[in-house]
């Protein structure tokens, strides 16, 4: 990494010799009196006051438009800019933030600034930036919590390890398998198989979308065949079965002809059938999830105002209400990870399995009650005029929901 921000830096110097290269041509001008000046810039060679002159801890002098002109064209390159160097070719000194603080134009240190930042993040093994679009908080790391999912300012959990969304109880190894298979082109492998065949023809897969067995493959092909049986429609009628059967297919089926085809077939289908059940279950979960953060932010920002007015309570003595959606939000992330669990978990394993499902059954139930009290029931009371009598049975029961249970 070194290396790289030190290649980097090198058109810092280019900029410097070019810059030298445009004011050679001056110095014959100069009298012998400008040229014993106190100061004179190593760059430009044009004399200055002393004050107007700075220079790194090396010394050497340039002057304040030099060095913005320098430091301005090293931060233009990039990250580089943090190994800058004294614009002496010769020279080695380090020119620190202090330099760039009050030589630089604001822009170019706050471009600095973030470099800077970048830097440190990057290089300390218990920081890393926030992987949530548009965040740009960075999180340390505490040991000790025994758990690796942390929560961003910007109130977005993810696993460190992964920096994927946090996704307890699932092991990082689980969900890289997981995503990957809800965006690979397998699944649309799977459902071509199990839902298509080929044209004998043109190799095609085609959909059947009508009950009879007359098949005409699309432009420019057009080759008409038999959905069963795959031959030539010109080679069918009502000897082989007619529209809706083929006895060719029937008969060549007992002997065993397609047995292969159909197995691999009915295989596709019942692989596609069984992913697409944990997959709705889990999409499901997770766009309830969402809904409950935004209902949470709605609550928040003015439901809990509100209701505070219409029950005649503080919202200090609300803040059950708000323990509840976050439990909510929580408890949705979990259960929709626990059907990326259940997909890979081994089918010969029918103990764990039944055990397993049961547990998410009883999960499931819970958060139904849960999120039913504090979405259903509590808009009674948003929507009522004037305090409700029984609301302190809508406290007990939603804080009896929200207590964990064993």
């Amino acid at each position: 990494m070194t290396n790289g921000l030190l290649m980097k830096s090198v058109s810092g110097r280019l900029w410097v010799y070019q810059r030298s290269i445009m004011k050679c041509q001056m110095t014959e001008k100069y009298s012998h009196a400008s040229l014993v000046s106190p100061v004179t810039c190593g760059i430009c060679f044009e004399s200055c006051p002393r004050g107007s002159m700075s220079a790194a801890a090396c010394g050497h002098p340039f002057c304040s438009t030099c060095w913005r002109g320098y430091i301005s064209t090293a931060i233009s390159d990039g990250p580089g800019c943090l190994m800058l160097r004294c614009p002496d070719p010769s020279c080695a000194a380090a020119v620190g933030q202090d330099m760039i603080n009050s030589l630089a134009a604001d822009d170019d240190k706050e471009k600095y600034g973030r470099y800077l930042r970048r830097s440190y993040i990057e290089d300390n093994r218990k920081t890393k930036w926030c992987p949530a679009p548009g965040c740009e908080y960075a999180v340390e790391f505490v040991m000790g919590s025994g758990s690796y999912d942390v929560n961003c300012n910007c109130s977005y959990g993810f696993c460190w390890n992964c920096t994927e969304e946090a996704h307890r109880p699932v092991d990082c190894a689980t969900v890289s398998k997981w995503i990957l298979k809800n965006s690979a082109e397998s699944e649309n492998m799977n459902w071509i198989l199990a839902n298509s065949k080929p044209c004998p023809k043109c190799k095609r897969p085609i959909e059947k979308n009508q009950g009879c067995m007359h098949i005409t493959c699309t432009p420019p092909c057009k080759f008409e065949f038999c959905w069963l049986c795959l031959g030539p429609w010109s080679e069918h009628g009502e000897r082989t079965g007619g529209f809706y059967a083929c006895n060719r297919y029937e008969s060549a089926r007992q002997e065993g002809a397609y047995d292969e085809s159909e197995r691999r077939r009915e295989m596709a289908k019942n692989s596609l059938e069984r992913y697409t059940h944990y997959y709705e279950r889990w999409a499901a979960n997770q766009s309830s999830r969402q809904k409950a953060l935004g209902d949470l932010q709605s609550l928040q920002n003015d439901k809990l105002e509100r209701l505070s007015d219409i029950q005649s309570q503080p919202e200090s003595q609300l803040k059950f209400i708000v323990e509840a959606w976050l439990q909510i939000v929580e408890c949705r992330r979990v259960l929709k990870w626990t059907y990326a669990y259940g997909f890979y978990l081994p089918e010969h394993e029918h103990a764990k399995r039944q055990f397993f499902e049961y547990l998410q059954g009883e999960a499931e139930s819970g958060l139904e009650r849960l999120h039913q009290c504090a979405e259903k029931e509590l808009q009674i009371y948003l929507d009522a005029e004037s305090p409700s009598k029984d609301f302190n049975d809508f406290r007990t029961k939603l804080a009896g929901l929200t207590r964990p249970f064993h």
